[in-house]
């Protein structure tokens, strides 16, 4: 007999940590909080975000919510950093198996901005939000996201860059263009891939000319 679904665990991997949660040990409940929590942080950011709001969204008393979580604080970190694990999961995906230095820069940019532009997405939102969080809330996300960059740090490593290029000013102006392109982006023309490789070969125009001359 085949093994029916659950509708609760259903929802959870088509919601905005998806198959991030049924890789943990949650139960149907602290997916659905986790969850709630998520898209709320997303839609309304972290200081218009309430444990109340949470509760009401999963139906849930505040007394009976702090059975699943610690704080409002320890709730944003724990999401930030499953969304961090899942974007930094599929870029090390997307980069397997390549072994040009500048094909897997591609790759991890291309991953990188479908990630960003999805609208059901968290990297973005929670990007974004990073400056309106508490000081406090914000240093324990450093580690993460250092975590994160590292992935960017190792495929720069490799490239073979002019020597006048500061590698560290290289990887945080593609980091800051990538970021950002939520910001002026609109589905048309452009698909994600295709911005992703133009960044990339404007990022390499001092080799290409090279090549060419």
């Amino acid at each position: 007999m085949a093994e029916v679904e659950n509708p609760k665990t259903a929802a959870a991997a088509e919601g905005r940590l998806g198959g991030a949660l049924l890789q943990g040990e949650f139960s149907d409940r602290h997916r659905d909080i986790l969850e709630a929590a998520a898209s709320l942080f997303a839609e309304r950011g972290y200081s218009a975000t309430s444990v109340r709001d949470i509760g009401e969204r999963v139906g849930l008393l505040g007394g009976s919510l702090y059975h699943y979580i610690k704080s409002k604080e320890a709730l944003f970190v724990r999401i930030h950093d499953i969304a961090l694990q899942v974007a930094e999961d599929r870029i090390l995906a997307a980069v397997s198996g390549l072994t040009d230095p500048w094909a897997r820069l591609e790759a991890a940019c291309v991953t990188m901005l479908e990630i960003q532009l999805d609208p059901n997405s968290l990297t973005m939102p929670l990007m974004n939000d990073f400056a309106s969080a508490p000081l406090e809330i914000r240093e324990r996300l450093v580690a993460k996201r250092d975590a994160f960059e590292q992935m960017f740090r190792d495929l720069i490593a490799d490239l073979s860059l002019h020597p006048a290029f500061d590698r560290g000013v290289y990887r945080l102006l593609l980091l800051t263009l990538l970021n950002n392109v939520g910001s002026w982006y609109r589905p048309g023309d452009m698909t994600p891939e295709d911005i992703g490789l133009q960044i990339v070969r404007i990022f390499r125009h001092d080799e290409i000319c090279a090549n060419d001359g």
